[in-house]
């Protein structure tokens, strides 16, 4: 007994050493059998990477086939939703449209950086505020005080054209990535940022921004001593951007809570349950589940109980979300998504990821093929690709694949603008129903157009982000049941 009391802690003490010395052992490649993370032989480094951090704002969409298409009887007699099964690839988006509070903290940042030097930015990003003007109609007051006073804060933008939307979500992932370098200790925080001396994710991974170091990282290339954060690193978050069409429907139609296992159980006109706009739970039986015209002259109900609450548009975060977790995906404003409208883009497009609008670009090099200097915003310029440049490639030849199987060629159908189609390359796909429209259009799969350079009183946006790596995150537990 005393000898037996007495092997133990040799025996708990050696299986330590053991667990110490197989814990300080390092990874080794599969292919090469050379160590990660090693300095004595060259510092190649292997991140250990869990998954992607979730952006501020934003909600993990999983991804999967749905229907896109009509829902809804085509009583415009348009047929250019015909519905079609497709694979969208799990995503991030906003949990709400992009509110004023948002939008004003955009053009305060744009003010404060450029405003002096370059007023001509901050001008740019101005909403059109004058889309709120009706021949026979008194809605002056909204021109002053919609997108500025903070009764409206958390209240859709609108005015905002196609351009804009895309340019503030530029900004956002320059702020947001900004700040996780702040947050990891990296960056110090700079509020004299101004002009060409502002942090861009670009320019910065090109290493054509510095800013107020406090901790590098440390670098194990025996050649170096610090370095900056790579995109291997894992830490900076891909781009924020608008969503392309299939992903907004997809997301708006939110199928995840009709599916069990791969079956999908009922077919969703609008993005609740049911064929019909008013609440059937009986909490709040009748209640309208969205923002909408219900009829001519009646915007928000009769007083004494105005049932959707909003004569125009409404707070960001109102009504019920839908399964997802998002708000008025059906109603309030509709909302710019990244495609360029084509009649036939339901047939044309890819059956995975479909989208139309993609015009391939490359970072401006100088003749040494170093990363040319950054522009007066302190923006990583770019430019289109050449054909002479992709010659070989059988995926793509040339930058500009808008009109791809629809007026690139002579047998193709092309749109003579302005004379028989009020279509072109500057007409984007805006989706949803807002403030201003019946009940027809809040089903996912009508989509409507307008040039890119224009505004409304009644299109918002929110942004989208991609998502990289598993689909459904390894710390979340997957929906399907294993036996």
């Amino acid at each position: 007994m005393k000898k037996f009391s007495m092997t133990i802690p040799v025996t708990l003490a050696l299986m330590a050493s053991v667990t110490v010395m197989s814990s300080c052992k390092k990874e080794q490649s599969s292919v090469t059998g050379w160590n990660y993370n090693d300095e004595k032989n060259g510092g190649f480094e292997k991140v250990p990477y869990i998954e992607q951090e979730t952006g501020p704002g934003l909600i993990l969409i999983e991804g999967g086939t749905f229907a896109m298409g009509r829902t809804e009887q085509d009583i415009t007699i348009d047929w250019d939703n015909i519905p079609r099964r497709v694979t969208v690839s799990s995503f991030y988006m906003d949990e709400s449209e992009i509110a004023n509070i948002h939008y004003l903290e955009y053009l305060y940042w744009l003010d404060r950086v450029f405003g002096t030097d370059y007023p001509e930015v901050y001008k740019r990003a101005l909403p059109d505020t004058l889309v709120w003007r009706s021949k026979l109609g008194f809605n002056e007051p909204y021109i002053e005080l919609y997108l500025r006073h903070p009764a409206y804060q958390d209240y859709p933008v609108v005015g905002v054209n196609w351009l804009q939307a895309n340019d503030f979500c530029a900004w956002r992932t320059d702020r947001v990535n900004e700040q996780i370098l702040i947050r990891e200790g990296i960056l110090r925080v700079n509020p004299a940022q101004i002009n060409e001396d502002n942090f861009n994710t670009d320019a910065y991974l090109a290493d054509q921004y510095e800013g107020l170091v406090k901790s590098p990282l440390r670098d194990l290339n025996p050649n170096r001593d610090t370095r900056k954060v790579r995109m291997e690193d894992g830490i900076l978050l891909p781009r924020y951007r608008l969503p392309t069409e299939a992903e907004w429907e997809y997301a708006a139609l939110g199928l995840i809570g009709n599916t069990v296992y791969e079956r999908v159980t009922d077919r969703k006109q609008y993005p609740w349950n049911g064929h019909v706009v008013r609440s059937a739970d009986e909490k709040y039986k009748g209640e309208m589940l969205a923002n909408f015209k219900r009829g001519r002259g009646d915007n928000m109900g009769t007083a004494g109980y105005l049932n959707d609450n909003a004569d125009i548009t409404a707070p960001v975060i109102s009504y019920i979300p839908n399964d997802y977790g998002l708000y008025n995906m059906a109603g309030n404003v509709s909302e710019w998504v990244a495609d360029v409208y084509r009649p036939l883009n339901p047939e044309d497009k890819e059956d995975f990821n479909p989208y139309r609008g993609n015009v391939y670009k490359t970072q401006l090099t100088d003749e040494e093929g170093q990363i040319a200097e950054k522009d007066s915003l302190g923006r990583v310029m770019y430019r289109d690709v050449t054909e002479t440049e992709n010659e070989g490639r059988r995926n793509y030849r040339k930058a500009d694949n808008i009109n791809y199987l629809d007026g690139d060629e002579p047998e193709y159908i092309t749109y003579d603008y302005a004379v028989t189609s009020m279509i072109d390359d500057r007409a984007r796909v805006y989706k949803g129903a807002s403030w201003r429209d019946r009940a027809y259009w809040m089903s996912p799969g009508t989509r409507r157009f307008l040039d890119e350079r224009q505004a409304t009183d009644y299109i918002g946006f929110r942004c989208a982000m991609n998502r990289v790596g598993s689909p459904v995150g390894f710390a979340q537990k997957s929906t399907k049941k294993k036996k």
